[in-house]
């Protein structure tokens, strides 16, 4: 059996990088002849594969039986810190949530032990995948319900690759809604070809959490106000670290009640893939936001070859936000002196807000464990931005991939005042 800190390892572990100029990515899949590489240190462990990195997660580790890769899941509650201040009660694997990302490769045979520790029952559906209909894991309906203190064995060999989820179905509205999901990556068994240098895996989710409290509401259907990178809200997401010249992926998996559609700054990229397959070279258009639907996941591909610090973001404005409240009336242009001074005299801490916009609200006070709604520093100031936003951070000659702080821009590149 596994223990509790090898449960919650991750495989950290540096690939390559390439080269390849932004002209060449007028082709999607460029030759293998086209893309010169140069190495850091080569990788470490028991894979003929790039590891993926999961931003703010780990990776579930795995023991050979007998020619078996055998996993350990074990759904609990767990609390997860979305960003400093703020600790949210959620439902996970193995002490997270999102649940750790599995790594395979296309024709392992795998086995799943999978043990209940959450106050219901429950079971595990592996999202995408090709399986006999008795492991499809929809309880009730292909087998029985995971109650609490069983474990339970899933085993079936793995038909294809790409990425895909895990998530339960078992009361998923309640658990899914909690943080009960996770992301399955399987690798192709060939070599890949363009070879791919940084390879990151991020569940998007949306929650509402009323404000002071820690437990999020599982009935809510449309009205969320905390949105999440890996359970992580800006600023509280990690920097995506590349350096000048690599080929990155990144595999987004939406298991919301929403789509985000997830742009990146500085770049075009291309879609390669979703959870039925290899994206077609034919239909892999250029692209500068891919929208991700509810129930499904998208890999996109480009080479980072200009350094700097780069928004990743969704482009749903509100998504972009922590705390949001939809029920206030518009006070934009509203004169509110008066009212507040009467307000005052009742409420002495009353604060009017929103007549000039929110922009300055994220300096204001909150309630305990609740983020203000934009909030971070850059090094220029405050960047007005919450929940799934995170930074793209390509730089020269890097040898580490730690955050290598802010991007010192060249003379004369910063936009600046003119009067």
């Amino acid at each position: 059996m596994f223990s509790r800190r090898q449960l919650l390892s991750s495989a950290a572990v540096l690939g390559g990088a390439s080269l390849l100029p932004r002209a060449a990515m007028a082709d999607p899949i460029p030759t293998k002849a086209s893309i010169p590489h140069f190495d850091l240190p080569p990788n470490k462990g028991p894979f003929n594969y790039l590891p993926v990195e999961t931003p703010n997660g780990v990776t579930l580790p795995w023991k050979m039986e007998k020619g078996v890769k055998v996993f350990h899941l074990v759904a609990e509650e767990v609390q997860r810190e979305f960003a400093p201040g703020m600790i949210v009660n959620c439902w996970g694997y193995n002490g997270i949530s999102p649940g750790p990302t599995i790594e395979a490769v296309e024709g392992d045979r795998v086995r799943f032990l999978v043990t209940n520790n959450l106050p219901e029952r429950t079971s595990v559906h592996w999202h995408g995948l090709f399986l006999p209909n008795g492991m499809d894991g929809v309880a009730g309906l292909n087998q029985p319900h995971i109650e609490r203190g069983e474990t339970y064995v899933y085993e079936f060999t793995l038909k294809q690759h790409g990425t895909f989820m895990y998530h339960p179905h078992s009361d998923e509205m309640v658990q899914m809604a909690l943080g009960m999901m996770g992301m399955f990556v399987i690798h192709p068994r060939a070599p890949e070809n363009p070879r791919i240098d940084r390879d990151f895996a991020i569940t998007l989710h949306e929650w509402f959490i009323a404000p002071g409290t820690a437990r999020p509401n599982p009935a809510v259907m449309n009205d969320f106000n905390i949105f999440t990178f890996n359970s992580r809200a800006w600023p509280g997401t990690a920097p995506l670290v590349v350096r000048t010249g690599q080929r990155v992926r990144v595999r987004l998996g939406n298991l919301s009640m929403d789509s985000h559609p997830i742009h990146l700054h500085g770049y075009r990229f291309f879609q390669t893939g979703t959870d039925g397959g290899k994206t077609p070279l034919s239909a892999q258009l250029p692209e500068t936001t891919v929208n991700v639907p509810v129930g499904s996941t998208r890999d996109v591909e480009w080479v980072a070859d200009v350094p700097g610090d780069w928004a990743f973001h969704c482009h749903k404005s509100h998504h972009t936000m922590n705390a949001m409240s939809h029920d206030l009336p518009v006070m934009i242009g509203v004169d509110q002196r008066a009212a507040e001074a009467r307000i005052r005299a009742v409420l002495p801490s009353y604060m009017a807000m929103g007549s000039t916009g929110m922009g300055d609200m994220m300096d204001m006070g909150r309630l305990k464990n609740t983020l203000p709604m934009m909030t971070g520093e850059g090094p220029f100031g405050p960047i007005e931005m919450g929940g799934m936003f995170t930074v793209l951070k390509v730089r020269d000659g890097i040898t580490s991939y730690e955050d290598p702080g802010w991007y010192k821009h060249p003379a004369g590149t910063v936009a600046y005042k003119l009067t």
